[in-house]
């Protein structure tokens, strides 16, 4: 089970935060896993919290990269929730939390977003797991507030500069998209084998674009604004983040996945740079490598984890 907690973001934006453990009998929540299809949503709560049932331990944050939402985080949460108190966040444009359609989504809004999270949730200082662009906003977070992260764990996610040419090439494939879909089959069908950006089939990537789309009138659609996520990408590809990773003071682990989108090469280069980082690599996995191989991917971040535990 999850609870929804609201806390308030950069600019009053409000942000859905899911904290994964055994909730009071007496104040159910919904899981994020089910509030994009049939099923009622059950009122937030807001406010600095406590979780009576959470998971004791050190707090861990969640956070999804670019598209993504908290729910691809579920089983990993539920995971950790044995030793941890789990939370996954919705970032603003993202999921249940707010989209303001002016609002900002620069570097320095997520990263304030996370920081506001944690403070109001009491979590830190926190272990921070971030994939792609979270886990660019957990580095920066760390690098700007390290009081508030103990431990940091980068899946997938490059620290060079991606360029114009990158961005151009994300706007024409979100052109290139068939909304509305018919239905959930022809998203797990179209993401998982006939997109251009397939090179195999990939069960396990049609299963992580069926969880961003909502059920409308006309057919399925993308719970996020694809503006919105190219305001946000295009807020980090032109630079590159060598600098902000170096002023990472905390334990940090590199994961990649072999068919990812971070080298191995560079991924080791990243590990050079911070002044306490490790690496670890998982098999078979493309860039969403705790959706292709979950249990593959616990096993590699066990033993660090493990070992904030024990420090």
């Amino acid at each position: 089970m999850a609870r929804r907690i609201d806390v308030t973001g950069a600019g009053g934006v409000r942000l859905a935060a899911w904290e994964f453990g055994d909730p009071p009998k007496t104040d159910p929540r919904t899981d994020p896993e089910t509030d994009s299809g049939p099923g009622a949503q059950s009122g937030p709560q807001s406010g600095p919290h406590t979780a009576p049932g959470a998971g004791d331990g050190p707090g861990v944050l969640l956070l999804h990269g670019l598209m993504g939402r908290a729910s691809h985080w579920a089983p990993t949460a539920r995971w950790l929730s044995g030793g941890h108190r789990a939370v996954a966040l919705d970032q603003r444009g993202h999921g249940r939390s707010d989209k303001p359609p002016r609002g900002s989504y620069t570097r320095e809004a997520y990263v304030e977003d996370v920081e506001a999270a944690l403070e109001q949730l009491g979590l830190g200082p926190a272990v921070l797991i971030g994939h792609a662009m979270g886990a660019l906003t957990a580095w920066q977070l760390a690098a700007k507030r390290p009081d508030l992260v103990r431990g940091l764990i980068i899946c997938d996610m490059r620290a060079s500069a991606l360029g114009a040419a990158s961005q151009h090439t994300w706007t024409e494939w979100f052109r290139a998209w068939p909304v509305p879909f018919a239905t959930l089959a022809d998203i797990r069908k179209w993401f998982g084998e006939d997109d251009p950006w397939v090179e195999r089939p990939n069960p396990s990537r049609g299963e992580w674009y069926a969880e961003v789309m909502a059920e409308s009138p006309d057919g399925w659609r993308p719970v996020f604004e694809p503006d919105q996520m190219l305001r946000s990408r295009e807020t980090w590809v032109y630079d590159a983040h060598w600098e902000e990773l170096a002023q990472v003071r905390c334990p940090t682990l590199v994961v990649r996945g072999l068919d990812g989108e971070l080298g191995r090469a560079e991924a080791q280069e990243m590990v050079r740079v911070l002044p306490r980082g490790q690496y670890a690599e998982v098999a078979d996995a493309g860039h969403l490598v705790h959706y292709d191989q979950p249990e593959a991917w616990r096993a590699a971040i066990e033993p660090f984890l493990d070992s904030l535990r024990d420090a």
